[in-house]
């Protein structure tokens, strides 16, 4: 007997651990009758925890892959994790540094071993954590980015695109993080609104009592100028182009020079160029071919090795070594003395930040290598083009677009020691050595030199991108040729938030286009991110955020599953908040309670009994209901609608099955014709296995244990068991059973409506009329008198001929009207005149409602969760009022 509540803790991790150990999570490449179906996790990172974004991603991914799985395909989905470069060498910095040791007394090699034991006792703890949440993925083909098999496919790709002419070694500006001292990626930089100040600085003009102004918020980068910029249009200072400026503090003769990067109605209209410090003045420097001088070090601190003799003054020599914020108080204040400096204003600027290690980044110039992404793009860029790779939803093919055709050269390179060190050697004069291994280099050396020479091995790693790019390949066992890469590349779907499109999706695509010689995926389904209710970003500072964890612990994995399924629709985020996943749980304890009603009811499941058996009307019209809640699930799958699949589980399962249903089948259920009594029994069986088969790929551990405790098959089979092929239960629907049963609901349903419109006390019985009714309104009535009854809390179902009683309600169901005398139970007068004043009060707030979202100075203001929320009122008035009008005409 099943217990009177279903408590998740006490099935989830048993029968996940059973599902591992029958090996169902198993593809099997060498399987030849099925036909794959592939999706490539995005491997999170080793130093990760789950966290709702994960929680959604997974979950999409499990629900696809369970639903195919049953569907016969033979299916992999491939699990692993990224060795997470900035972030693993964080964390074990920091937990060495906690023991009192600096990684850099103990050297590379010792901390790139306590990395590995770190990894080994606590690193993939994420891995633990997707279990819990369901994931059924084929845990024994696990893979790590730096695993063997993966570092032999980086260093085959890096060495294969370097002699292809698509890797090198340039001079550029990258994001340099100057507490890790590396490059970071855009993706690991946090741009963060900071207060600051604007300094209006007085540039005097070469041979001339005149000065320019420029307004800057870095100052101290000032010592690193080689022109100032204005507008070739700006009339104000067009004269001026072609003149020198005498640069404060060195004396540095710049030019004055005309670009239209400098924008006449921002700051001053004119703008100090320094190429070597930031990215749009290295373009404008690449333009007018411009002098670089690079005035900060590794650590941010500024370094006058590039100035010249005569521009270090004493001032300037007094800030060498400095920390940019100290030199920058100190150029304030000499410009104040210099009387150089006309004003300072506040100012909140956006100032980009380490997403790891939270260092203000430094747009800083570096020997770094290079990834010619422009190249790699175009066949990438075809592939969508042509449709051969579709976006789902496909307006993000637009913005893919835009981005491909306007990339800049990827700078794969990394100041760190934890990574794929890049496989390449210096000879004495630095003439560099690409090769698989050390012996190679040495062999390309002697070639070169015409003799030994002692090589030095590039400390550098490559970005965690780099071998995350390969990932739908390398996982297969690439370079190799293996049977899973046979069978499972390309993969069908790629399912990830639309926020890694760029550094991860589109990378994924130009490699594999151009090692594979194929599209690495079909199918990129982008959803949105998971926010708070109010629509606001999820973030530990703001305390809004939602542990899936502690979730699961609360809820239980299906309920969080299902909330995140039933809110992801294309192209728009997630607000999601506790009370969400609660009600979501009153979804999942239903299940459970109509499942111990059909366990006392004895229904027990007849693999011998055949729908075209069925006679009752009842049981035609919901094995016909159910026939379409399949094909509309199947649908809804297909075209990756996640919250219209939910939709129809929801609906068929709580409205059809559990209100209609279960309720008109307890009169069935006591019925002295045993043929009735087993008939109904036998369906409601059928119905309950059905429908705990298209629940699976959502909510798994409740509709595992149900299946098991019905013995619809053994315990723990349910998620290889068939999808059910809607066809097995059309052949009994009828149009007969659906308008018989159709007609019963609808008058069951207007009756409810009508008594709650009228403020009829719940527990009142009252009488109902019909009038106009022809024959067969009238044999439902009858036949379905007792369940009318007693569902709408009438006394007595009357065929009206008489005149009309005095005070009454009224509705139309077809040809009939249904009338309630309400004399004696509710004042008329009061009730419309209870309605009448709160329709005046939702028309008053429709009028100001309209006025505000009609009013494009709220539009351009207000935040977009303030205008949407103003919206959804919108509609849920228009409702109201619709609603009360329309119980106003029933009087």
């Amino acid at each position: 007997m099943l217990d009177k509540k279903f408590i998740p803790s006490s099935v989830e991790n048993d029968l996940y651990r059973l599902w591992e150990e029958s090996g169902f999570f198993s593809a099997n490449p060498e399987q030849k009758d099925k036909k794959p179906f592939a999706i490539m996790i995005p491997p999170p990172n080793v130093t990760g925890t789950l966290h709702m974004g994960h929680a959604l991603t997974m979950t999409l991914q499990d629900t696809l892959i369970r639903w195919r799985r049953m569907q016969g395909y033979d299916v992999l989905w491939q699990p692993g994790t990224d060795h997470a470069g900035i972030s693993t060498q964080l964390v074990v910095d920091r937990k060495l540094s906690e023991k009192g040791i600096d990684r850099k007394s103990i050297g590379r090699d010792e901390f790139i071993k306590h990395v590995w034991e770190w990894k080994a006792e606590s690193g993939g703890e994420i891995t633990k954590q997707l279990r819990r949440l369901g994931a059924s993925l084929d845990w024994k083909r696990e893979r790590f980015t730096m695993d063997e098999g993966l570092s032999e496919a980086v260093k085959k790709v890096f060495v294969t695109l370097y002699r292809e002419g698509l890797i090198y070694q340039d001079n550029r500006l990258v994001n340099w993080d100057p507490v890790f001292r590396s490059a970071v990626s855009d993706l690991e930089v946090e741009n963060k609104e900071v207060n600051g100040h604007l300094w209006y600085i007085h540039y005097p003009i070469e041979n001339s009592d005149a000065v320019i102004t420029i307004a800057t918020t870095r100052p101290e980068t000032m010592l690193g100028d080689v022109a100032v910029a204005v507008h070739p249009e700006n009339e104000k200072y067009k004269h001026l182009v072609g003149k020198n400026i005498i640069l404060p503090l060195t004396g540095r003769l710049i030019p004055i020079i005309a670009d239209e990067y400098s924008d006449p109605e921002k700051g001053t209209g004119a703008v100090k160029i320094t190429p070597a410090h930031d990215f749009n003045d290295f373009e404008v420097g690449r333009r007018h071919n411009l002098k670089l001088i690079t005035i900060l070090d590794e650590s941010a601190a500024i370094d006058l090795s590039e100035l010249s003799d005569n521009e270090r003054t004493e001032f300037v020599l007094s800030l060498d070594g400095l920390p940019r914020d100290k030199a920058r108080k100190q150029i304030i204040a000499e410009l104040e003395r210099l009387e150089l400096l006309e004003k300072a204003e506040p100012h909140r600027n956006q100032v980009p930040h380490a997403e790891r290690g939270g260092a203000v980044i430094e747009p800083r110039l570096t020997t770094q290598w290079y990834c010619d992404a422009p190249t790699l793009a175009k066949p990438a860029i075809e592939a969508v083009q042509t449709g051969k790779i579709k976006f789902v939803p496909k307006q993000w093919e637009n913005t893919y677009f835009a981005w491909m055709r306007d990339l800049q050269p990827w700078c794969i390179s990394r100041q760190l020691w934890w990574g794929h060190q890049i496989p390449a050697w210096y000879g004495p004069d630095n003439h560099v050595f690409v090769a698989y291994d050390e012996n190679e280099a040495k062999e390309q050396a002697f070639k070169h030199y015409g003799k030994e020479e002692i090589l030095r091995r590039d400390e550098d790693v490559l970005d965690t991108w780099f071998s995350s790019a390969l990932w739908p390949f390398s996982t297969l066992g690439w370079p190799n040729e293996t049977a899973e890469l046979k069978k499972y590349y390309p993969g069908n779907v790629l399912i990830t938030g639309f926020d890694i499109i760029f550094f991860w999706v589109a990378r994924m695509m130009m490699m594999g286009t151009h090692f594979m010689q194929d599209i690495p995926f079909e199918t990129v389904y982008l959803h949105g991110l998971v926010r708070d209710e109010k629509g606001q970003k999820m973030s530990k500072t703001k305390g809004n955020g939602i542990d899936p964890l502690e979730v699961i612990d609360e809820f239980g994995a299906d309920a969080m599953r299902f909330t995140v399924c039933a809110l992801t629709g294309p192209g728009r985020d997630i607000k999601l908040g506790k009370k969400r996943i609660e009600e979501y749980r009153s979804f999942i304890t239903k299940i459970w309670n109509a499942a111990r009603f059909c366990e006392m009811n004895e229904v027990k499941y007849n693999p011998n009994f055949s729908v075209n058996n069925a006679k009752l009307s009842l049981n035609r019209w919901i094995l016909g209901e159910l026939s379409q809640a399949i094909i509309d699930a199947t649908t809804a799958l297909e075209s990756f609608r996640y919250d219209e699949y939910a939709s129809v589980c929801y609906h068929f399962t709580w409205d059809k099955f559990c209100d209609w249903f279960l309720e008109f089948a307890k009169a069935a259920f006591q019925n002295e014709d045993q043929t009735i009594v087993e008939e109904t029994r036998a369906v409601a069986a059928l119905v309950l296995k059905t429908l705990l088969q298209i629940l699976h790929p959502v909510i798994p551990f409740i509709t595992e244990t149900l299946w098991g405790e019905f013995n619809f098959g053994n315990k723990g089979t349910l998620m290889v068991s068939e999808w059910p092929i809607a066809e097995m239960f059309s052949t009994v629907k009828t149009q007969e059973s659906s308008e018989e049963i159709g007609w019963v609901i609808r008058f069951i349903t207007e009756i409810r409506t009508l008594r709650a419109e009228m403020n009829v006390p719940p527990a009142k019985f009252i009488s109902a009329y019909l009038k106009d009714a022809n024959a067969d309104t009238l044999q439902y009535a009858n036949v379905w008198g007792d369940a009318i009854k007693r569902m709408a809390r009438v006394d007595s179902i009357e065929y009206l001929q008489g005149e009309l009683p005095k005070d009454f309600a009224q509705t139309i169901i077809n040809e009939a009207t249904v009338i309630l005398p309400l004399a004696g139970i509710i004042d008329i007068d009061a009730e419309k005149a209870r309605l009448a004043k709160e329709l005046d009060k939702i028309v008053d707030e429709l009028t100001k409602l309209n006025t505000k979202l009609s009013n494009q100075n709220f539009i351009q203001k207000a935040r977009p969760e303030i205008i949407e929320e103003s919206r959804e009122r919108l509609k849920q008035l228009t409702h109201d009022k619709e609603r009360i009008e329309l119980a106003l005409n029933h009087f």
